[in-house]
């Protein structure tokens, strides 16, 4: 079920929210926590009722083993740090097992010349964001850092539909408190207000904004071996604004949906490309994404305490696994290097003690974020290749303002989608990003009819409903 979807909006967040808030009002606050973890399985399911078994079995093995590493359980036969490493070891298998399987295949077919066989295994939804949750669970309660209270309360912080199936990445200390406060077993007015708004802004960015940009952007790495260089531009600037909208749109409405529900998520986006270097942009970008390459591996290999040799090179491993998680693909591997030989290469500069004009450096940081998605988004090299080739060799362009309207026109088939593209860009770095306008939020009429007029235009745009980008990864 899609968050921009008729039937979750006007079915299934209206009757879980009034359900579970009615519960609670008659004080069967374990019924409310169950028919939560209901409504989320039901939730999860509706994809693909078949990877339903997959989600719990996963949820008991990590709740059995997070408990065994509580400072609190009994004696096991096993050090802690063995009952750790088993743990992340059967969770990372298990990825590899359904995200990454063909792909080493693949390449093992490739070296060798053999003939394995390929599996074509469907990818189950949200496996990448719960394994992850999962992971850092484990590693907190290794640390001592999480209470656990019973299996229910463990089901509902990994199921919590808000942020089930892209994130954003929560610690257990950051959402089971919340779930016990007394204080947020009623409805909050002032909460379901500002989460109305924060939904309808995170719909608007999806449905108006990214669906339309995806239209250049597809049409144009469509036709990479064709366009010429003010297309080329247009069609990688699409994507790089796509993609912010529509994952940092979904996180809106996660954030906005989990309030209604008196539950605060962490901020995952910060107007990232205002950033003026690529450690800024990364401190802005997917930030609990971000914080988990952090301290579950750049942190643990070493971080900033070795050698400037090994400081660079745990940057690159970090970077390279980072691209990896996101989808089992060269190109992803490409990616993720290209950004942490970015990270490297910045901070022999900031070394250096130079410091560049801020709009330079926000013109470099900007272009080589822009640069990275083509290989991000390309189905494979030679798109990639085939779209930056145009970029930087001088093809059929006239650079008239007459002649870039008719290429927007051109990749998007209608002018609507290429005045869009000339607002997200303006918007993603020039206006107040969604925490700012949350901070400024008042339950007044102004805002009112600000929601009802952004909700609505949304509405009547989703005739045709679209998947989020961050679910494929």
């Amino acid at each position: 079920m899609l968050f921009n979807s008729y039937e979750f909006i006007f079915l299934f967040l209206p009757i879980t929210f009034f359900v579970y808030f009615y519960l609670l009002n008659k004080r069967l606050i374990t019924g409310a926590k169950g028919f939560l973890v209901f409504s989320s399985l039901f939730f999860y399911s509706w994809w693909n009722i078949a990877y339903l078994p997959l989600i719990l079995g996963s949820m008991l093995f990590n709740y059995i083993i997070g408990s065994s590493l509580n400072e609190n359980s009994s004696k096991i036969k096993f050090s802690k740090k063995s009952v750790l490493a088993f743990g992340i070891s059967a969770n990372l298998l298990l990825l590899g097992y359904f995200k990454y399987y063909d792909f080493f295949i693949t390449g093992v077919n490739t070296l060798l010349g053999s003939d394995i066989e390929l599996l074509h295994l469907l990818l189950p939804l949200a496996i990448s964001f719960f394994t992850f949750q999962q992971i850092a669970y484990l590693v907190d309660s290794y640390r001592g850092e999480t209470k656990e209270y019973d299996f229910l309360n463990y089901a509902i912080f990994v199921t919590f539909f808000p942020q089930l199936i892209a994130g954003p990445i929560v610690h257990h200390k950051e959402m089971m408190p919340q779930f016990a406060s007394k204080f947020n077993l009623v409805k909050k007015h002032k909460n379901i207000a500002l989460g109305l708004f924060i939904f309808s802004i995170g719909l608007f960015k999806k449905v108006i904004i990214a669906d339309n940009l995806a239209i250049m952007a597809t049409n144009g790495f469509a036709s990479s071996a064709a366009l010429n260089t003010a297309e080329a531009w247009i069609a990688s600037l699409s994507y790089t604004l796509q993609l912010y909208f529509d994952f940092s749109g979904y996180t809106d409405m996660a954030i906005g949906i989990a309030l209604l529900f008196n539950i605060k998520l962490p901020i995952n986006f910060n107007t990232p490309y205002k950033s003026t270097n690529i450690k800024e942009f990364w401190r802005r970008w997917h930030i609990t994404l971000s914080r988990f390459l952090r301290d579950y591996i750049y942190i643990p290999l070493g971080g900033n305490r070795v050698s400037s040799a090994r400081i660079y090179s745990n940057l690159m491993i970090t970077f390279i696994l980072g691209g990896l998680w996101h989808g089992a693909g060269l190109t992803f591997l490409f990616w993720g290097f290209l950004h942490g030989a970015a990270l490297v290469i910045h901070r022999a500069w900031q070394n250096t003690g130079i410091k560049l004009n801020k709009f330079v450096a926000w013109f470099i940081t900007f272009n080589f974020i822009n640069i990275s998605w083509v290989f991000f988004k390309a189905s494979e090299f030679d798109q990639a290749l085939n779209i930056l080739k145009a970029m930087f060799i001088y093809k059929e362009i006239n650079t008239t303002i007459h002649r870039i309207e008719h290429i927007l026109s051109h990749l998007s088939a209608d002018d609507k989608t290429a005045s869009i593209f000339i607002f997200a860009f303006i918007a993603s770095i020039f206006f107040k990003n969604s925490i700012e306008l949350m901070r400024g939020f008042k339950p007044n009429y102004r805002y009112m009819i600000f929601i009802l007029t952004i909700a609505l235009a949304s509405l009547l745009e989703m005739h045709q409903v679209t998947e989020f980008l961050y679910f494929n990864f």
